[in-house]
């Protein structure tokens, strides 16, 4: 339903049903197993299937129920960390490689389109990059210079096409757009109209690999399944504890879909250099045109105190530019900022047969078909001169500024081990929120539901440890140290984390029982100890 204050879906959600494939009941064996559904899990599984290879594709929820449903859909060989920040951390050739297979990208998706006739509202257009007012335009000046060298078409233009006047800013032409749920699900069918297996419904409980192959179970004894090779697409890795989790950082990043009169705003995408910076482009459902306004990025689970309504300050950036008639639709989604802006996408460091697609970095669609495209190659052997870009084992390097900054924050979070509660009594919680309180030594996640019930559960990420925060725009329990969220009653909805939260009371239980083995056994427990 449309209305002025909005819906919590976003407009592909509320305008696609997702198609139906089964849940895993059965043990299977395939040459890989993608773990994800989402754009980078079904690419690289179109891509492997296309060329022979057997593939089963485990999703645990249906297609493009996780991050890929809550883009914003901009399909842009213009990077979101500019072209002149690209070269200073990656040279003159890592800025023609980025270039090259985001452009690479869109190609593969516009082919995709034509020859499996996939009605996705595929189309090309101009974007453009403006500052806002009053800030320097020497970025756009270095920016152009940049793309240039790296390949990329830009051009000068007067102003952008739009009534708020810009100024002077720059046009990258022959980008594009689509409806990414309409995409995804048709590339599903596709995949499996060319052999693949698909289950959604199916928990991915463990990620299991040796130096000859990989097991992935669904858990409390279910359906395996084996293969040479997993490619882990979850947005985020959740088989890994540590090693890409220090080199990326979770940042939630706020979208709204305005009602506009018809014909008012011409179909571009754009760009401001702000920071936190703005992406607009128009879309069309069936009441009319749509413009896509996101934005107000911050860290998750790290939001100002008390937490600003993002959602209400993209508006009224949206309505100071555009004509702006009404918000049909409010929502959220996941960025993963890599620390030198270009995704991880490759083999698992220190694993045989264990591949990833993560680090984003605002750019997901393409990053996950570039996934696509690069997995193909090296899990077949063909080899890519995109690999050591991409590779998930390098180094900070020329990011090691940034890489320093972002993991002593992360490190910071754990000061919230000692501090107190967040409300005196449970009873101060109202209906359809949440607080973490402290019981003794431990910390509790306590919801209230619109019917009064409250429901407890550990307030400690069950990935490393963090203390979790409750998100009141979104009703979830987010952790500030890597992103793993989970929903009001503890269900996991992002990793790292691959499991709910435990209830409160099996900690307690848990507490007693050790301290019960202690009195019995003080010997053997201070042996332990020791």
């Amino acid at each position: 339903m449309d209305q002025t204050s909005g819906s919590s879906v976003s407009v592909w959600l509320a305008d696609t049903t997702p198609p139906h494939f089964p849940p895993l009941d059965h043990d299977e064996s395939a040459a890989v197993c993608v773990v994800g559904a989402g754009i980078a899990g079904l690419s690289v599984a179109y891509e492997l299937q296309r060329v022979g290879r057997s593939v089963v594709v485990l999703e645990d929820g249906t297609i493009g129920s996780g991050e890929t449903g809550r883009t914003t859909a901009h399909l842009s060989n213009a990077v979101d960390d500019l072209y002149w920040t690209m070269r200073r951390l990656h040279g003159d050739d890592g800025a023609r490689i980025i270039a090259g297979s985001h452009t690479a990208a869109i190609d593969a998706i516009e082919r995709i389109v034509n020859e499996e006739r996939i009605e996705c509202d595929f189309v090309r257009l101009d974007g453009f990059l403006f500052v806002p007012p009053g800030e320097d335009r020497e970025t756009l000046d270095r920016e152009l210079e940049a793309s240039l060298d790296a390949g990329v078409k830009v051009t000068w233009s007067d102003r952008a096409p739009m009534a708020y006047d810009t100024g002077r800013c720059l046009r990258f032409p022959n980008q594009a757009q689509f409806h990414p749920l309409r995409y995804v699900t048709a590339l599903a069918h596709a995949f499996v109209k060319r052999g693949g297996r698909l289950f959604c419904g199916t928990h991915a409980a463990s990620i299991d690999a040796d130096a000859h192959g990989a097991r992935v179970s669904t858990g409390n004894g279910g359906p395996v399944v084996n293969a040479r090779d997993v490619v882990v697409a979850t947005n985020t890795p959740v088989q890994d504890l540590i090693k890409i989790h220090t080199k990326q950082y979770p940042y939630r990043s706020y979208a709204i879909g305005c009602r506009v009169p018809a014909d008012t705003v011409t179909r571009a995408l754009y760009w401001d250099t702000a920071d936190p910076y703005h992406y607009v482009r128009l879309t069309r459902d069936t009441r009319g045109e749509v413009l896509i306004v996101g934005g107000e990025d911050h860290k998750t689970g790290q939001e100002d105190d008390p937490p600003r309504d993002r959602h209400g300050l993209l508006e009224a950036w949206a309505r100071d530019r555009f004509p702006v008639q009404s918000v049909a639709f409010r929502w959220s989604g996941q960025v993963l900022e890599p620390m030198d802006g270009v995704a991880f996408i490759g083999r698992n460091p220190g694993d045989d047969h264990v591949w990833i697609v993560t680090g984003d970095s605002g750019m997901g669609m393409t990053h996950g078909v570039i996934g696509g495209l690069l997995l193909r190659d090296l899990i077949t052997g063909a080899g890519s001169p995109w690999e050591k870009l991409y590779d998930p084992a390098r180094k900070p390097a020329r990011g090691a500024l940034e890489f320093a900054r972002e993991n002593l924050n992360m490190m910071a979070q754990y000061t919230s081990w000692v501090t107190g509660s967040e409300v005196h009594d449970v009873s101060e919680i109202p209906p359809g929120e949440g607080a973490v309180i402290r019981e003794g030594l431990h910390k509790v996640a306590v919801y209230r539901d619109t019917d009064g019930r409250l429901h407890r559960r550990t307030a400690v990420c069950p990935h490393l440890g963090g203390i979790l925060t409750w998100n009141t725009h979104e009703k979830t329990w987010d952790c500030p140290l890597h992103g793993s969220r989970f929903d009001a009653v503890g269900h996991v909805v992002n990793g790292p984390a691959n499991s709910d939260l435990a209830p409160a009371e099996e900690h307690r239980d848990r507490r007693r029982r050790s301290k019960s083995a202690a009195r019995e056994h003080p010997v053997r427990d201070a042996e332990r100890m020791e």
